[in-house]
């Protein structure tokens, strides 16, 4: 078929233009992340890794750098991220507690044991440190019916930038077995794939796993209602396999710094980093042979005067002629070397490891505990620092990374009815904008800055009031106190709604005109007592 014939030669052209960027990937791979070093060469099952190295520091580095994305971004153990709208302001009480329990709905639903997103995340995390971008596949697995998330090796996928910077049609090799192809697509895999079933049932198929717009795919003109199209390819025999609509795009593929002209992403981290790995191997290997002559050092032997070979090994002997005369020397002594040279090379070592750890910003990650008592503005300040030094670290991997893979997810729930029905989301979020907020240093940092602000308008309205009493009404108390609790992370279920909060005033501003009112009779009925007793005085004097 012509555009099934169409696509394989766009795949092609693709991924032979893609292939310039392999050598650069396959040797950062090589340095930093040996198990995926598989971009131009094949590695098989046994084979040992990283037997080019000498020292397991650079691969320390990215592991850490690896780890700390899903510690930090995504820790198992808190409600790393929550569902909310675009204008938070216009969200009401009930409003945020929908929110609240549809985010528990979707964390329940990732973190189910046969979608795999542990898995796949953790493999896209050190994709990302060390290539600067990952590929992580988002389906519906209609047999388990749950999400199945996987993350695919970036030699295998293609995809191509659109008019306005964002990822457009997608291209992923892939090689199944023919059981697992007819089992996987009963109905439409070709009779030349059915043919091999008996006889070879665990050979290779080519095949091609396509997602583009729907609106530049030239098939059934229904599918023109979905914004995305999916299909897939048997390669070999040109059979299209699977053609469906699609809401998402399927594929998550953050990236962390990109650069003009190139749809593929770098990682800054391994970058700045592959000089300083390249310089600790080459040290490494260095110090390896200083150290070993300095325990085994070369020898100056006098020749005729040794029979055999020089055994410089544990219990050796090495047999010298009996009829040599020592007072002309020894027949065998270690050469002289000048050591001074060892302790520098470690301190240029430990230098460019330093250099190596500030490259992944491992250095970057935690805020250090201040050594002393700091003043809110201090602690502010400080903050402050910590942020700018974070940002460019957290940011690519909230935006490209966490959000999308999140947004992709609550569309598919959604459609899929985990979220109930339509008509019971409140009126306050109908038809708004979904977005996702997280939870991170970075994030903590800044949305506990309201608190910290709360308290210093706090401070300064107390130095007020001493010089005008009436600066004292000039915060609004219960707004400024719902955002700082809000923005420390306040459960929505814990606080009343604003409603509730109205309420609760006017019943206390009854109350209190009630007392008023009691206490206005009180002195109204004393007062006329006192006129009483004055008037009867008067009589009695009369």
């Amino acid at each position: 078929m012509d555009r099934i014939a169409t696509l394989i030669a766009r795949a092609e052209h693709h991924f032979g233009k893609r292939s310039s960027v392999m050598s650069l990937w396959q040797e950062i791979a090589e340095n930093f992340y040996p198990e995926r070093a598989q971009f131009t060469r094949q590695t098989y099952l046994g084979e040992e890794f990283a037997t080019n190295l000498n020292s397991s520091y650079p691969l320390i580095v990215r592991r850490e750098l690896g780890n700390a994305f899903s510690s930090m971004l995504r820790p198992r153990d808190e409600e790393w991220f929550g569902i909310t709208v675009e204008h938070e302001e216009r969200i009401d009480q009930e409003g945020r507690a929908w929110l609240e329990w549809a985010s528990g709905v979707q964390r329940r639903a990732m973190y189910d044991r046969v979608t795999q997103f542990v898995r796949a995340t953790k493999e896209g995390d050190n994709d990302f440190a060390a290539f600067g971008q990952c590929v992580i596949s988002r389906e519906l697995d209609m047999r388990e019916q749950a999400l199945l998330y996987r993350c695919w090796h970036l030699k295998d996928v293609v995809w191509v930038e659109r008019y306005n910077g964002t990822i457009g049609e997608i291209y992923r090799r892939w090689k199944p077995t023919v059981r697992e192809l007819c089992k996987l697509f009963p109905n439409t895999v070709s009779q030349q794939v059915r043919n091999r079933l008996e006889k070879e049932p665990h050979g290779e198929v080519n095949c091609l796993h396509v997602v583009i717009q729907a609106e530049d795919y030239e098939g059934d003109p229904k599918w023109k209602r979905f914004p995305w199209m999916s299909i897939h390819i048997d390669v070999d025999n040109k059979t299209p396999l699977q053609e469906i609509g699609s809401y998402s795009r399927i594929y998550t593929i953050p990236r962390w710094q990109t650069v003009s002209g190139s749809q593929y992403a770098y990682s800054p981290a391994t970058i700045a980093g592959l000089p300083d790995a390249r310089l600790i191997q080459a040290m490494t290997l260095t110090l390896l042979e200083a150290g070993e002559m300095n325990v085994r050092p070369p020898m100056i032997a006098t020749k005729e005067a040794i029979r055999g070979d020089v055994a410089l090994y544990a219990g050796g002997i090495t047999w010298v002629d009996a009829e040599y005369d020592e007072r002309l020397g020894e027949v065998l002594r270690p050469l002289t070397q000048d050591k001074t040279g060892f302790p520098i090379g470690i301190e240029l070592q430990r230098d460019a490891r330093e250099m190596l750890s500030q490259a992944f910003y491992l250095n970057k990650l935690n805020l250090p505990a201040p050594n002393r008592d700091m003043t809110a503005y201090e602690t502010g300040q400080r903050i402050q620092e910590y942020i700018r030094s974070a940002l460019p670290l957290f940011e690519p991997m909230e935006t490209e990374y966490n959000a999308s893979l999140c947004e992709d997810t609550f569309e598919c729930l959604l459609r899929a009815g985990a979220f109930g029905s339509p008509n019971d989301i409140p009126d306050s979020i109908q038809g708004a904008q979904i977005r996702f907020r997280f939870e991170s240093p970075l994030h903590q940092a800044i949305d506990r800055k309201k608190g910290q602000q709360f308290l210093e308008s706090k401070q300064l309205i107390d130095q007020a009031v001493t010089l005008d009493p009436v600066s004292g009404q000039m915060l609004n108390a219960q707004v400024a106190l719902r955002d700082a609790l809000n923005g420390v992370g306040t459960p929505a279920k814990w606080l009343r709604t604003e409603s509730d909060m109205q309420q609760i005033a006017d019943q206390h501003a009854a109350q209190q005109q009630a007392e008023q009112i009691t206490q206005n009779m009180a002195a109204a009925g004393q007062a006329a007592a006192q006129l009483g007793q004055a008037q009867q005085s008067l009589t009695n004097v009369t």
